[in-house]
């Protein structure tokens, strides 16, 4: 009843502020699924989560279980997902039956990681990519949530021609569309990579161009380790640039692994620490844990030997701690 309440109560304070003739994104940006829940999820079958069910002797796992498992992060939906509908209809209907606010990453665009290559693949073409896209967005439907749009799709420009950076802007416009028409209560962000990436102005450009004025906001650091401060001059000195283009937008941090601030190193580099998570963030929107800590992000650094995504227990455990 309290969060019917609630959803009724958000419902009807947006119908009391729409003009007549006003547009579907200005209902979206009139949604609130942080009014219309009671708190993050938190995914009881996380890599984290899972490892500790797996290993209950292991001395690491009261630690873990602690302070990453029992956190609120996000789900990365892609090709590993199987059916897309099924698997996020599943994920957003057990977070609504618990009135929390599930945060959730699409991750599957047609050459992704194109420059990076630790974590390439996606869908096989821009048709193929706007079913899934689509799937994705109905199986939302009505519910609340947050959605990441695309990791490393507006930073990854250096290895790609013109025709390929207007496809995939093409392809990210349609997927906010999608979510404008399908999901109402669900907050789209993209992704604007980290301070130590792209300049601000540029990535402004980017954003623009593929769709910004559509989604609720940006996101910054996802996967990353820049500290809150430096990601906030970021995230200020993009708005200022996208004033220029007639609006601003709210942006999050991913602060899963951003306790100790970046030490110049992308790629699981050792000394890292988790962040805080909040609702509010003192200059940015929300601070989320958008990345799991403990997952890798490729083989190289701490990771050594393992595939981006694998979660590795023993740099878990370090990053609770700091070393």
């Amino acid at each position: 009843m309290r969060k019917m309440m609630r959803t009724l109560v958000a419902s009807a304070f947006a119908c009391l502020l729409l003009p007549l003739g006003t547009g579907q994104a200005d209902a979206d940006a009139l949604a609130d699924p942080i009014g219309m829940t009671s708190g993050f999820y938190v995914d009881p079958n996380s890599g984290p989560a899972a490892w500790v069910a797996s290993n209950p002797g292991d001395g690491r796992a009261p630690a873990i279980q602690d302070n990453i498992a029992s956190r609120p992060m996000a789900r990365w939906f892609g090709s590993w997902s199987g059916d897309i509908g099924a698997a996020v209809g599943s994920y957003v209907g057990a977070a609504d039956a618990a009135d929390k606010l599930p945060v959730l990453v699409a991750y599957n665009i047609p050459g992704r990681d194109a420059c990076g290559g630790y974590s390439g693949g996606g869908a096989g073409s821009p048709a193929e990519y706007r079913t899934w896209i689509s799937a994705f967005a109905s199986a939302i439907g009505g519910r609340p949530a947050l959605v990441m749009i695309e990791p490393d799709s507006l930073g990854d420009y250096n290895c790609m021609s013109q025709q390929q950076i207007d496809e995939r802007n093409a392809m990210l416009r349609d997927a906010l569309a999608q979510f404008s028409a399908q999901a109402p209560n669900t907050w789209t962000y993209l992704d604007a990579g980290n301070p130590g990436w792209i300049d601000a102005g540029t990535m402004a450009q980017h954003l623009d161009g593929a769709g910004l004025q559509q989604a609720h906001g940006f996101a910054l650091n996802i996967s990353n380790y820049y500290g809150n401060d430096r990601n906030i001059s970021y995230g200020n000195a993009i708005n200022s640039a996208l004033s220029g283009y007639g609006y601003t937008k709210p942006f999050v941090i991913d602060t899963s692994r951003n306790g100790n601030d970046a030490n110049g190193e992308w790629c699981n580099p050792a000394g890292r620490r988790t962040g805080a998570v909040s609702q509010t963030g003192g200059g940015a929107e929300m601070l989320l844990w958008l990345k799991t800590p403990g997952e890798s992000d490729g083989d190289c650094g701490v990771g050594a030997g393992s595939a981006a995504g694998q979660f590795l227990p023993e740099v878990a455990y370090k990053m609770i701690f700091g070393y």
